[in-house]
């Protein structure tokens, strides 16, 4: 609360802002009336009753109570009063309480919020009667709210990504691929997965996969093939013996795929295997075989087109990013809808679920307040100590001015009962000894 100096005009309103605070000072001004109203009756039926009680002693009874309720009224104003500033300005003692221990009040009422609002046993205790998760569960299971979700994550999202320098993201993905691409040593890490892959024996589903693609290829293009071979033979072999050489390559090329294809046990399959095995040991044991290995993955990460392709990948993602989320009816959010009504229907139905998400957030919450009540409660005492005194006062009347004057009204009327009961007492007392 920031409070600054007024003048009296604005004193006057004892800090009213909103429509709501000057409907309440209007209540206060109202009641104020009342009670003041009360205390110039009794004044005057006190002056009426005293100048006739000597010629008709009723009024002695209406003297007293309306002495009695004067008496009150006066009381009651003053204590009233002096809660909020000095009586008539007089700075009497033990008066404008509130202003004088605005401090003490605010520790007081931070340490009562501690241990009476934020124990654990008070918050674990009110945790336990709800089913927190179950709740949830059911709201977000209603379309509406799940839209509602919806545009706020796309909203902040949106706002996320548009903040993002587009440097600061690309040297984010190379720290990621240096970190977790780079830096480990593949030499090893490949021959790992490739002795395991052998001892899957996955190897066979790819010489087949291969074999099939290369017998189809060769089907398929023959003259691609024999100009291959033909290029390889020297210039004087006569253009017929090239024809031989490569129909004769070509069809041998073929059969000995389809006998690959065609025979499990085929020599080939073994000499593969044979082969992957040695590589597989290689890259687990070679130094030089592991060194070849780490120059060619330096050569291609330090490549600058490598960098550029980070950044064209990153602006891509990006342009598809924005467009999605910003797009109500466009895939990503409609599907983001639906994961959280189906999130939300499972939540509602699973009671499984339901206790774990509550005992989860009941032990968070408790460890919280555990560890943070005491910082919580100072939030409190710490802003009221940074409140204007005087201000502080006027803006605690306003909130409850209006029911303290029924303290004056019920003074007034209370001390009124008083005084004629005791004026009756005396009376009575008086005619028995007289």
């Amino acid at each position: 609360m920031g409070f600054v100096k007024k003048d009296k005009t604005i004193r006057n309103t004892l800090g009213a802002v909103t429509p709501a605070d000057f409907e309440k000072l209007r209540q206060l001004r109202k009641m104020q009336a009342v009670a003041l109203w009360l205390l110039f009756t009794m004044a005057i039926v006190f002056a009426i009753s005293f100048s006739l009680q000597d010629r008709y002693p009723v009024f002695g009874f209406i003297r007293a109570a309306s002495e009695g309720g004067m008496v009150g009224a006066i009381a009651d104003w003053f204590a009233v009063t002096a809660l909020f500033r000095h009586p008539l300005g007089l700075k009497i003692p033990h008066t404008n309480l509130i202003a004088r221990k605005k401090d003490d009040i605010g520790e007081e009422l931070g340490s009562f919020i501690e241990e009476n609002f934020l124990s654990e046993e008070v918050v674990y205790d009110k945790l336990a009667t709800i089913s927190g998760a179950r709740q949830a569960g059911e709201w977000l299971s209603n379309r509406d709210n799940a839209d509602k979700i919806n545009v706020f994550v796309s909203e902040v999202a949106v706002a996320s990504i548009t903040v993002l320098s587009d440097s600061d993201v690309q040297d984010l993905f190379e720290s990621i691929v240096r970190r977790h691409v780079i830096s480990p040593e593949w030499g090893p890490n490949i021959g790992r997965a490739l002795e395991s892959m052998l001892q899957s024996e996955h190897q066979s589903t790819a010489v087949d996969i291969l074999a099939d693609h290369l017998s189809d290829w060769l089907r398929n293009n023959p003259v691609s093939f024999e100009q291959l071979i033909s290029s390889r033979l020297p210039t004087w072999v006569p253009s017929f013996a090239n024809r031989f050489v490569d129909k004769k390559v070509h069809s041998e090329t073929i059969k000995l795929l389809d006998g690959v294809r065609g025979d499990p046990d085929h020599p080939l399959r073994s000499t593969i295997s044979n082969m992957l095995h040695d590589l597989a040991e290689g890259l687990q044991t070679d130094p030089a075989l592991q060194k070849k290995v780490e120059n060619l993955k330096h050569e291609i990460f330090t490549s600058r087109r490598v960098r550029e392709l980070l950044g064209d990948i990153w602006s891509e993602a990006r342009s598809a990013l924005l467009t999605m989320l910003k797009d109500p009816e466009s895939e990503l959010r409609l599907r983001l809808t639906g994961v959280i009504q189906d999130g939300g229907s499972r939540l509602a139905e699973d009671t499984t679920l339901q206790y774990k998400i509550d005992v989860w957030v009941m032990t968070a919450i408790s460890y919280l307040v555990r560890t943070y009540r005491h910082d919580l409660a100072n939030i409190v005492s710490e802003t009221v100590h940074k409140w204007d005194a005087t201000e502080a006062a006027e803006k605690i009347e306003l909130q409850i001015g209006k029911d303290l004057q029924y303290i004056r009204i019920n003074g007034t009327i209370v001390g009124s009962l008083a005084g004629l009961t005791i004026y009756t007492i005396a009376v009575f007392v008086s005619g028995m000894f007289a």
